[in-house]
């Protein structure tokens, strides 16, 4: 009997080696160019220089925070290896360093490459060669068009959904409105003046007495703020870059403009845009937020706001805790955190983007109360939701609602 039961015993142990070494087979690790055992490699594009410096700082803060997450471990035990080059807001030299990342670097996923113009220069070379170009910095609204660039996908709330908003706004508060639209000559720009014109509906060709581009070749822009003013409008939509938009609020109190003045999300950060306007020039100006500002005192005991302020300690400490550009460089690191651990073993693009479009109610600390993370197959949209905030002192001041509008490309 001892000896059956031996035997049996031996039978067990070795269905079960058998079972464990199948599932083992099919639990194998999955690596596309640009993972291994050791390390994920990440590429960016970010302008150190040119026009739109003032967002580098952004690439700034994820390398600190990639330099965090590899100092607690990594993902699932991999390092990042976080590869950002300077492009300076110029989209020939966009496609230039997209091309050497994938195949001189050879990443697996080129992550949040800033603005809209070098963002469609890459596009579809990104998707032709099937490589995920995630959670870019842009609000425009073709980053939501998984159906056509299913290897795009954008992050913050769309270009369109923001300036409706500021639209309608403007009908409930000031619907007489005389309303002067300055924007830059280009996609970017010409996206928030679709939203803004689609947000007054058939009001729109009577409200806006004129839709005022610049170049972003331009030095100043000094000349249109002037042009706008002699035309007597009472409502300003200012959809520039932070430099620009800095000109434009000196500008307006030099020659004593003083209409309501309703400015991009893009360029609401005290650090780069306010500061240097002046504090005094820029009291009652109204724009929109979906994250945290770190200059506002209400969140000073909030576990999220303390959080990162002890990562910036340690990890980024001559950050200039100002601008929200920190506190936006931040909150998307974290997301492509939370996509890639997800991603397990499986660390192949297709399963990047899988994992990036089954985000469900994802709280980030950096993010303010009631606006959450959310994509699907279908919505390539991860945040939708914004407060508007008036500026008052030296800070914003939210006001009303989480708003939420969801515009598709």
């Amino acid at each position: 009997m001892p000896a059956i039961n031996l035997r049996l015993g031996a039978f067990s142990a070795a269905l079960a080696l058998l079972a464990a070494t199948s599932s083992g087979a099919l639990a194998q690790k999955k690596y596309d160019t640009g993972a291994s055992d050791t390390e994920i490699k990440i590429g960016n594009i970010m302008p150190y220089s040119g026009p739109a410096s003032a967002y580098g700082v952004i690439g700034k803060t994820e390398d600190a925070y990639f330099k965090k997450i590899n100092a607690e471990g990594g993902i699932n035990g991999r390092k990042i290896n976080f590869i950002s080059y300077d492009d300076a807001y110029s989209p020939p030299k966009t496609v230039e360093q997209a091309r050497k990342l994938v195949e001189s670097d050879e990443v697996l996923l080129v992550f949040n490459p800033l603005g809209t113009p070098p963002n469609t220069a890459i596009q579809k070379y990104l998707n032709s060669k099937k490589v995920p170009q995630l959670f870019v910095a842009t609000g425009a609204t073709k980053w939501n068009d998984p159906k056509d660039f299913p290897w795009t996908m954008g992050w913050q709330p769309n270009y369109q959904s923001e300036s409706q908003i500021y639209a309608k706004y403007i009908l409930k508060n000031k619907p007489d409105a005389k309303i002067a639209v300055l924007y830059q000559n280009d996609d970017y720009g010409k996206d928030y003046l679709k939203g803004f014109k689609d947000g007054l509906g058939a009001k729109a060709a009577s409200m806006i007495i004129i839709e005022e581009s610049y170049e972003v070749s331009q030095p100043t822009i000094d000349s249109n703020i002037v042009k706008l003013k002699s035309l007597n409008a009472d409502v300003f939509f200012n959809v520039t870059t932070p430099k620009f938009a800095a000109q434009a609020i000196k500008k307006m109190n030099e020659i004593g403009w003083k209409p309501m003045h309703i400015l991009n999300n893009v360029s609401a950060s005290i650090g780069s845009t306010i500061k240097p306007a002046g504090f005094e020039n820029a009291q009652g100006i109204i724009s929109s937020q979906y994250f945290k500002d770190p200059t506002d005192a209400q969140w000073k005991n909030d576990p999220g706001m303390k959080a990162w302020n002890e990562f910036l300690d340690k990890y980024y400490p001559e950050a200039n805790r100002a601008d929200s550009a920190v506190m936006y460089g931040y909150n998307v690191a974290q997301g492509l955190v939370h996509v890639l651990k997800a991603c397990g073993d499986d660390l192949t693009r297709a399963n990047v983007m899988k994992q990036a479009a089954s985000i469900k109610n994802l709280e980030l600390g950096g993010l303010l109360p009631g606006v959450k993370v959310n994509t699907s197959p279908t919505d390539f949209a991860p945040i939708s939701q914004l407060q508007l905030m008036i500026f008052k002192g030296e800070t914003w001041e939210l006001f009303g609602e989480v708003i939420s509008g969801d515009v598709g490309g």
